[in-house]
């Protein structure tokens, strides 16, 4: 006997297929901008959620973690891994999925992919704290490490902040061969360079985007002049960097959230009371951004739940109406709440 789910039953859910869909529907900048909208009005409302440094299981080779939070109304989570070592075995760094629950009664109202997802709205919370940080009227952008994240880091600078050129360093030419064929067309000067040094030549603005689980000097102190933006990326978890500290003290450092960056980011080198500043109060008035044209400043981003809160958010406003989303049968849904074993029974004739 098969038994019908009811509409209670049944949760929006957002594959793989549906999210590329949903981005080619949108347009790939206008979604940037899009997210960054979405994630900039949830940093002004900061302190409404609740917040915790993501719940991670390390291992030689990668991480595993949880991010949570909630706004009171919407619980949401996501889970995610970073695994260096999966592209030598034709495996994704990072994958991930993600929820979205009715704080009222706990039911999930969203589940999605966010392996894409999660591309996005890293790319577009780098543009969104670059618009508060980079210096005037920044136009070329030196993108060091050319993976999977570096094609949605140019375009969103593009998108968001008027980026017109960006120089591309890895220290496999393939990923770099790779960041500038898919950036062909896309509106952007694309260049290609021998060495880091030489990508941040003219460059306004550095993202560095590395992969390896180790403590690593991608900028080291005499690579980085006056001036300049710095979006640090790649470290996110204990034991993973990319700056050297001489760098870190040069500059006015940015986080999302103090408690988990200073496990987790470039700042974990520094003394535990380095002073930092969180962008939301940036965002919202309450502290200064940049304040002179020759200051450093770096955004130390290792990502954090209300981010992607926040793109969950978008997706389940932008599925509204359209066929980009499939139900899902999740929840059982009894005739009598309390009968869950008679329902068993009846499913089985």
């Amino acid at each position: 006997m098969t038994l019908s789910p009811s509409d209670k039953a049944l949760v929006p859910f957002v594959s793989v297929d549906n999210m590329m869909k949903l981005v080619h529907h949108i347009g790939v900048e206008p979604m940037l901008r899009g997210l960054a909208d979405y994630i900039e009005a949830d940093f002004r409302r900061w302190e409404l959620f609740d917040k915790t440094p993501r719940i991670a299981s390390h291992s030689a080779e990668g991480v595993i973690e949880l991010m949570p939070t909630s706004d009171g109304e919407v619980y949401g989570f996501k889970y995610v891994n970073g695994h260096p070592k999966n592209t030598r075995e034709g495996l994704q760094t990072v994958t991930a999925f993600g929820l979205l629950a009715n704080v009222g009664n706990g039911y999930p109202v969203l589940l999605s992919e966010m392996t894409v997802l999660t591309a996005l709205r890293t790319a577009a919370t780098s543009a969104m704290v670059a618009k508060y940080l980079a210096p005037r009227d920044a136009d070329t952008m030196a993108m060091i490490g050319n993976g999977a994240q570096s094609e949605f880091q140019s375009l969103a600078m593009k998108a968001i902040c008027g980026l017109k050129s960006v120089r591309l360093y890895d220290i496999d030419p393939a990923a770099t061969e790779k960041a500038a064929r898919n950036l062909t067309g896309m509106g952007l000067d694309v260049v290609a360079c021998r060495s880091a040094e030489d990508s941040m030549e003219g460059a306004q603005i550095i993202t560095t985007c590395t992969a390896d689980k180790q403590y690593a000097t991608i900028l080291t102190d005499n690579m980085v002049g006056a001036g300049v933006h710095i979006n640090a990326i790649g470290g996110d978890c204990p034991g993973k960097t990319e700056l050297a500290p001489g760098v870190l003290h040069r500059s006015t450092i940015f986080v999302e959230y103090p408690e988990q960056t200073r496990i987790e980011g470039e700042i974990q080198q520094l003394a535990p009371d380095h002073p930092v500043t969180e962008m939301w109060q940036v965002i919202n008035g309450t502290a200064r951004g940049r304040t002179s044209p020759e200051e450093i400043t770096l955004f130390d981003s290792v990502g954090f739940a209300i981010e992607d809160f926040s793109a969950l958010r978008y997706v389940r406003d932008h599925i509204a109406g359209t066929d980009l989303y499939m139900d899902l049968d999740l929840l059982a849904d009894p005739d009598d709440p309390r009968d869950l074993f008679g329902m068993l029974l009846r499913a089985g004739g």
